[in-house]
């Protein structure tokens, strides 16, 4: 099987279940496909939009009924947690939005927002607004990413010749001064 049946046949199924981790590598990589043909861009942002959007929902339903539990068993959380619930006494709606985008609360913030008393029906619309806003930025990046490469292997492409006749330049010069300055040591 190549990489295009593998893609075709698994793709969408692979951005749904790494979008429910931190996906942002999934993502740039389903971006970098679309770019390439394998993969068609509204079905892998809406592929991404809801694996994003799951992991968050059962993030936000562990910390509702089980956030304090949670806290004792990885105290680690405990900080991020208390960052998160900072941020959403003064800005709930924008945090519930870009708490995906926030290095470090990829996990915790959901948690925190079930904690807290954000209710289930309003962090199910901001967290599907957030979903589809990360979704379709990573992808695009992933797509404007294999854009570049397209462009840097034509240039590339262009001067292939060029290119190796400078690198060959380079290794004949620090041959040359490497054995000049060995021999020179030698005497």
């Amino acid at each position: 099987m190549d990489i295009e049946q593998l893609l075709n046949h698994y793709g969408y199924l692979a951005i749904f279940i790494g979008s429910i981790l931190e996906g942002e590598t999934i993502l740039t990589l389903a971006g970098f496909f679309v770019h390439k043909g394998y993969l068609l861009f509204i079905p892998s942002i809406l592929c991404a939009a809801v694996g994003g959007m799951f992991g968050d929902q059962v993030c936000f339903f562990l910390g509702r009924y089980y956030g304090t539990r949670l806290l004792q068993h990885f105290p680690k959380l405990d900080p991020l947690v208390e960052k998160t619930d900072r941020l959403l006494c003064r800005h709930s709606s924008i945090i519930i939005i870009g708490v995906r985008f926030m290095y470090g609360l990829r996990i915790a913030g959901p948690i925190a927002i079930g904690m807290s008393k954000v209710t289930f029906l309003r962090f199910l619309v901001l967290n599907t607004l957030g979903a589809l806003f990360w979704a379709t930025i990573i992808i695009s990046f992933g797509y404007l990413f294999g854009q570049s490469t397209q462009w840097l292997f034509a240039q590339f492409q262009q001067y292939t010749k060029l290119l190796f006749v400078i690198l060959l330049l380079i290794a004949v010069i620090t041959l040359s001064i490497y054995w000049y300055i060995k021999h020179r040591r030698n005497r």
